[in-house]
């Protein structure tokens, strides 16, 4: 009996596993698994897939790429009856091109300890985004940055705890199919 090969080509099997797991992600955000939550928060699911997928991109591609994130997680956490809300979209965006640079620079290997520390300072960058645009948007300053403090610390820790969930896998398939289109 002949054989059938694989008629998938290795970079749709690629694209399907790479927008699968961003809708993974998407899915994910706004669902408390139980022992996942600290102080009501969860992790930013799409925090650590922009990290995980950054830090072998070019730097443009990743500051759009966390623009177009960080204006889905609007889409998804604003309430309708809001007319003016800050975006997540800078934040997203300084994280995406700040991961890249960071791989550029070779400041840190892509081990998933590393990857924990840059998922922890990229949370506390997109929170402190927020954070300055209540403030320019002429919130509270005590209770916003009081707020800050504790969203900041507890999305930080708890995306890097569970990074590398995300990045282990996601990884060793990017680096595979590099190695494959090469």
């Amino acid at each position: 009996m002949p054989s059938q090969q694989n008629s998938w080509s290795p970079k749709l099997v690629g694209a399907l596993i790479t927008f699968g797991s961003l809708a993974l992600c998407i899915l994910a955000l706004p669902t408390r698994f139980p022992g996942m939550t600290l102080m009501d928060l969860s992790p930013n699911w799409l925090l650590i897939w922009l990290v995980a997928w950054s830090i072998n991109r070019p730097v443009a591609l990743a500051v759009i790429t966390g623009t177009a994130l960080g204006f889905l997680q609007d889409a998804m956490t604003i309430p309708s009856d809001v007319t003016i809300a800050p975006t997540h979209a800078l934040g997203m965006a300084i994280a995406g091109g700040l991961t890249a640079l960071l791989q550029k620079q070779r400041y840190m290997q892509e081990d998933f300890i590393s990857i924990a520390f840059i998922v922890f300072g990229m949370a506390v960058v997109v929170e402190t985004a927020i954070a300055v645009q209540l403030t320019l948007m002429g919130a509270d300053v005590n209770k916003v940055w009081l707020l800050h403090q504790r969203i900041a610390l507890g999305s930080a820790i708890l995306s890097s705890l569970w990074s590398p969930v995300l990045h282990l896998p996601l990884s060793r398939w990017w680096r595979a199919q590099e190695k494959v289109e090469d």
